[in-house]
């Protein structure tokens, strides 16, 4: 006998199960990973980075948040790659409290950091109902990570007594810094991880493969 399908049973075939916000285990070891590879490349970035922020200052004060970016990559990834609420909080944070481990050269401060630029990360993803994962949410993402950022600094290191010009550069700097290191640059990396199949028990991986 031959079965017809009912217009409710073809939906059911056809429409895409609906994504659970949920972790798995495979999300929590695959944010443990990514915390740990970004904390080393958080160190290797502090030796390259590092001592060009004097140098860069001397010619324009504050211009040297332009390197910023790199140490907002965390979230960025976190969140792109994860895709489920507190992704993009723990890998930054958790990548943070990994390099003040391997011996940042900030000590707990590189923590703290971690913690305010995980939370700019993930609210961003959190307005997006973490259903949007493009250049572009991921770029907002990297901004507003380093507008935390800055705030936190604010507080931490007097930031507010160098001045409003040296702010308003700084602030400019680090968003620009944080938009195309940290969210482009994180973006892109994202899809060569895809690529080459790494990411295949991830939505993020899946995504790709339907592009």
């Amino acid at each position: 006998m031959t079965h017809i399908a009912t217009s409710a049973e073809a939906q059911a075939t056809t429409a895409p199960a609906k994504r659970s916000l949920n972790w798995r285990v495979i999300d929590i070891i695959v944010a443990a990973v990514l915390g740990v590879a970004t904390a080393v490349i958080f160190r290797a970035w502090d030796f390259i980075a590092g001592p060009l922020s004097d140098p860069l200052d001397a010619v324009v004060p504050g211009i040297a948040a332009l390197t910023a970016g790199i140490w907002l990559i965390g979230g960025v990834l976190g969140g792109l790659i994860i895709r489920k609420p507190g992704a993009a909080f723990f890998v930054e944070a958790f990548a943070a409290f990994m390099s003040w481990m391997l011996g940042s050269p900030w000590g707990i401060d590189t923590f703290y950091s971690g913690l305010v630029q995980g939370l700019g990360a993930e609210i961003i993803f959190a307005i997006f109902l973490y259903r949007q994962f493009g250049p572009l949410v991921a770029a907002l993402a990297g901004g507003l990570s380093a507008v935390f950022a800055w705030g936190l600094y604010l507080a931490i290191y007097a930031y507010a007594d160098y001045g409003f010009e040296y702010n308003a550069i700084y602030l400019g700097c680090s968003i620009l810094s944080g938009m195309a290191l940290a969210g482009i640059l994180g973006w892109l990396l994202t899809k060569a991880l895809a690529a080459t199949g790494a990411l295949d028990r991830l939505a993020s991986g899946r995504s790709a493969k339907r592009v």
